[in-house]
């Protein structure tokens, strides 16, 4: 018999002898026979077991209790309970798995964020987190579907890595020697020593291998993990997170911006389609403002103005914000926030840059103090995207590098995309888990990924 999904049996897709396997969320015992609620992740509703208290399966409910792991075989039939259409008569009961009810962590009420992020192994069986991994995956799958559909080319960047893409020295460190030893040899040695014959450390981005294939292939795209030393214990950093970034030959800022926009709006518009159950109940226990906020983002056109621009609209606003405002400031999550919510009341798209607060890579404007840079905001999160046109000019990259202390002979694989047919393109960086954040509602990132990985956190 092929076990069915709860999911397609509550649709009404199950006929004739049916074989339901899940975890039970309740119990309740009733005279002459008992009713579970089971789950087996497919969607959020569970599926209702109506078991008669015949000896067989008053034998195998013994030791069913909540988080048990059963399988019930019996007819789908109407239900007459309200709230439900279909539910599943049993005429067969196994038990697969008990969970001691004295310890098992999950009961039926609610838990604390902060509870269940100690209990990592257990929590994606909760309606929450059931609904998040459903949602992240779907959404995973929309990234795929986005740039298939234009023509990308899904490449893979590596995971261990020379480089250190954003020029700031927060890479987590790669050796296979022990550190007193490594300590004890002088610095050309152990160089020599390490397993790669150089320092190596994990990435920070997959952009710069990126931009090698993309000035071959035209239009790429990496999604993998990304890895940052940075000791920060905000709502929105992690060590370990994913990232998305397409690459595109041929292709300047404008381009650069349309992709971005046409992007979170396509992410938002498969959302409201495709995970309608667990949207709804983001929005009704996380979030009251997350369906019409995702409804605007996916209809309505982002707003773009230039850095200078987004300044003076900070500086005119009189708000008292905790990092002050001037010409040269980088956006913090108070001055996005303000700009999306407040402002505008929709996503938006600031570009043109001060130098000096981007990285290396980014086309220098013409002005010579401006990059072709951009972020994309969007309301409760800040940044989702930062991007660029990326610099081409072999002689400008070269000045650029020294001026930010990169040595040049460390990078000489990326210059040579700038000396053998060099040409304009652009791309971006979406983080993933602020998009799942966006899109359920969740506001902390240690939520919206399985297994976090943070300051002073390394379990499971």
């Amino acid at each position: 018999m092929r076990r069915t999904r709860i999911k397609d049996i509550l649709a009404g897709g199950s006929a004739g002898e049916t074989l339901a396997q899940g975890w039970v969320r309740t119990r309740r015992d009733a005279k002459g026979f008992s009713f579970l609620e089971i789950n087996d992740g497919s969607c959020l509703a569970n599926l209702q077991v109506v078991a008669d208290h015949t000896p067989e399966l008053l034998a195998a409910l013994a030791d069913v209790s909540t988080g048990a792991a059963v399988g019930v075989t019996g007819a789908v039939v109407p239900s007459p309970a309200a709230g439900q259409q279909w539910e599943l008569r049993a005429a067969k009961l196994t038990l697969y798995g008990a969970a001691d009810p004295e310890t098992f962590p999950l009961q039926k009420k609610r838990h604390s964020d902060e509870f269940l992020r100690t209990i990592a192994h257990l929590r994606p069986r909760t309606n929450k987190y059931g609904a998040m991994l459903r949602v992240r995956s779907e959404m995973a799958f929309a990234v795929h579907d986005f740039f298939r559909s234009r023509g990308f080319v899904h490449v893979h960047a590596p995971i261990l890595t020379g480089s250190d893409c954003e020029g700031a020295g927060e890479m987590f460190r790669v050796s296979n020697l022990e550190a007193e030893k490594a300590a004890a040899l002088p610095s050309a040695e152990r160089a020599a020593a390490e397993f790669f014959g150089r320092p190596a450390g994990l990435t920070v981005s997959g952009q710069l291998e990126a931009e090698l294939m993309a000035l071959a292939l035209g239009g790429v795209y990496t999604f993998g993990p990304t890895f940052r030393a940075e000791n920060s214990n905000t709502p929105k950093h992690a060590a370990e997170f994913w990232m998305v970034e397409p690459e595109v030959a041929f292709a300047d800022l404008e381009d650069d911006m349309n992709l971005a926009e046409d992007f979170v709006k396509a992410l938002a518009a498969h959302a409201l389609a495709n995970c309608a159950a667990d949207l709804a109940l983001f929005g009704a226990y996380v979030d009251k403002t997350l369906l019409p906020t995702l409804e605007g983002i996916a209809a309505q056109p982002f707003a773009r103005l230039p850095h200078a621009e987004a300044i003076r609209i900070l500086q005119a606003s009189g708000r008292n914000f905790e990092f002050p405002v001037h010409a040269a400031s980088d956006l913090q999550t108070e001055h996005e926030r303000y700009l999306c919510e407040e402002h505008f009341k929709r996503p938006v798209i600031v570009y043109d840059y001060p130098k000096e607060i981007k990285a290396f890579y980014m086309r220098l404007n013409d002005d010579g103090r401006t990059v072709a840079a951009m972020d994309l905001l969007v309301p409760r999160i800040g940044e989702l995207i930062g991007g660029s046109q990326r610099e081409e000019r072999l002689d400008v990259l070269e000045r650029r590098m020294a001026e930010v202390g990169l040595p040049r002979e460390n990078y000489w694989w990326y210059l040579d995309t700038r000396r053998f047919g060099s040409a304009p393109h652009a791309g971006f960086g979406l983080g993933f888990e602020r998009l799942i954040m966006l899109v359920t509602g969740i506001a902390n990132i240690r939520d919206v990924i399985a297994f976090p990985r943070t300051p002073g956190h390394l379990e499971f």
